[in-house]
C-alpha cells in the first residue's frame, strides 16, 4: 500500500469502498448542480420536490417524463426535477422493499387482501395485461401517494433552505463603500 494511502487511513479511518465512493461523488457533484443553477430557490425546491415525489410511483419508466411534464405545468425547474426523480436509482437495492410496502399501504387504503406474493415471477410484458395494472400497480400507485407527498414536501423545505443558504452573502464579507 502506497504510504500516503497508509497516512490517510491512520487519521481518517477506512475509506469507504470504491461503489460508495461512486455514489458520494455523484451525489455531491449534483447537489452542486442544484444549488448553482440560475434559477429561483422556490423553483428549484419545486422541481426537486416534484422529481422526488414522481421517483416513488412504481411507473419506473415513466418517472423522468412523468416529473418533467408536472414541472413544467407547475413553471418549476426541469432539470431540479430529472436530477431528483432519477435519485432514486441510486438505491434501487432498496426500491423494491419500498414498492412492496407502498404496496401493503395501497390494499390497506383500498380495503382489499394483499396477494400473497404480488411480486413474484412477473416480467415487463405483465405491466401490458389490465388484471396485473389493477391487481398489483393500481394499489402500489395508491400506496406511493403516502411516502411521496411526505418526502416531496420535506424535500421542497430542505432544498429551499439549502439554495437559499449557498446563496446568502457571507456575513464576514467587508462592505463595498
Amino acid at each position: 500500500m502506497p504510504e500516503s494511502r497508509l497516512v490517510e487511513e491512520r487519521r481518517f479511518g477506512p475509506r469507504l469502498p470504491t461503489w460508495l465512493e461512486r455514489k458520494k461523488k455523484w451525489l455531491a457533484d449534483h447537489h452542486m448542480t442544484l444549488v448553482t443553477m440560475a434559477d429561483t430557490p422556490h423553483s428549484i425546491a419545486l422541481g426537486s420536490a416534484v422529481g422526488i415525489f414522481f421517483g416513488f410511483t412504481p411507473l419506473y419508466s415513466l418517472k423522468t417524463l412523468l416529473a418533467l411534464g408536472f414541472a413544467w405545468i407547475c413553471r418549476s425547474n426541469k432539470l431540479a426535477a430529472a436530477i431528483a426523480s432519477n435519485l432514486h436509482d441510486i438505491c434501487f437495492l432498496v426500491m423494491p422493499a419500498v414498492y412492496f410496502f407502498e404496496y401493503k399501504i395501497g390494499c390497506w387504503i383500498l380495503q382489499r387482501p394483499p396477494a400473497p406474493k404480488p411480486f413474484q415471477h412477473f416480467v415487463l410484458g405483465d405491466y401490458m395485461h389490465w388484471h396485473f395494472l389493477v391487481r398489483v400497480v393500481w394499489p402500489t400507485l395508491i400506496g406511493s401517494l403516502f411516502l411521496g407527498l411526505p418526502s416531496a414536501l420535506l424535500a421542497y423545505f430542505i432544498m429551499r433552505m439549502l439554495v437559499s443558504r449557498a446563496r446568502a452573502v457571507p456575513f464576514n464579507e467587508p462592505s463595498v463603500e
